[in-house]
């Protein structure tokens, strides 16, 4: 185990181009006591796997309002896998419709936080389900 701080990867794949969410999430993450990791806007699913990988992340967290998500998501959780990064955490948040959560969890996700979410909650989720990698 150690005492490093949870690190967070926020991510926006796609051609999302609103990102006031994700920036006040990864603010917000910060406060909480997590590291945390942006990478801007429009990003492929390799650029978003590679950053992880290079930042050695424990939670890779998806920011998606473009309605591409069953495209882009699944993809970055299967490139996850073929890294050996079996171990890192997903999560997505934004637009997603009801319908689309359970195929989106069997893909890989975690949990998927919808318009409303607290910091406070995402945070808690965080806290109770990712491992920091050694």
């Amino acid at each position: 185990m150690t005492d490093r701080p949870i690190k967070v990867l926020i991510a926006k794949p796609g051609l999302d181009g609103h990102d006031r969410g994700a920036k006040v999430l990864a603010r917000g993450l910060r406060d909480e006591g997590f590291e945390v990791v942006y990478t801007g806007l429009r990003q492929t699913p390799e650029m978003i796997v590679t950053a992880a990988l290079q930042e050695d992340v424990d939670v890779v967290g998806l920011s998606i309002l473009s309605g591409a998500h069953m495209t882009l998501v699944p993809r970055i959780c299967a490139l996850l896998r073929e890294l050996g990064m079996d171990d890192v955490l997903v999560a997505a948040g934004g637009i997603i419709p009801d319908d689309d959560v359970a195929p989106l969890k069997e893909s890989g996700v975690a949990a998927i936080f919808g318009p409303g979410t607290t910091i406070a909650e995402v945070a808690d989720f965080l806290r109770a389900n990712a491992r920091p990698r050694d």
